[in-house]
């Protein structure tokens, strides 16, 4: 009454083995980051180039310290969410594609905590900029909150919600 399949290898809930189940979530992974990289690259480049015109040299030392810390963040966000990428070219044929789909979903996760980051410092200072404003707060504030509701309060929330749980042993 085999499927074909090694009876000995583990499964999980899906009727897949460990290294299908690797697959699968890599795949899915993998289409995640080619998103959040598309968005940091292109706001990377961005910030890059700000440096580069006339309105930079009028900047108050508050604000080219936001520009800063703001370019380095996006930089970690980038090498984070690029990281799968060559995890991947350096580990394939290995054999430890569970490994390897752990440690990417880790830096998946810590590049979007950054992008984050870098996103709330970028709005900071365009908001600062434009307005000479300190209110700017305020509405960094609500677009930050947003921003953690989208991405990550109301997925955790249908996580816990609609986990299915299985009963112990």
């Amino acid at each position: 009454m085999g499927t074909g399949r090694d009876a000995g290898a583990e499964r999980t809930g899906r009727d897949e083995t460990v290294e299908e189940r690797a697959d699968r979530i890599w795949s899915d992974l993998i289409q995640e980051v080619r998103v959040a990289q598309t968005g940091v690259q292109i706001l990377f480049g961005f910030l890059l180039t700000v440096v580069f015109t006339p309105k930079f040299a009028d900047l108050d030392d508050t604000d080219r310290a936001i520009y800063v810390a703001t370019v380095i963040v996006g930089a970690a966000a980038t090498g984070a969410l690029i990281g799968p990428v060559a995890l991947h070219r350096l580990v394939a044929g290995r054999r430890v594609k569970p490994q390897a789909v752990a440690l990417a979903s880790r830096l998946t996760f810590v590049g979007l905590v950054l992008l984050l980051a870098t996103m709330t410092a970028a709005l900071l200072l365009v908001l600062r900029v434009v307005t000479h404003d300190m209110r700017v707060l305020w509405l960094v504030g609500s677009v930050v909150a947003w921003y953690l509701l989208c991405w990550f309060v109301w997925p955790l929330w249908i996580r816990h919600r609609h986990t299915v749980r299985r009963p112990p042993g």
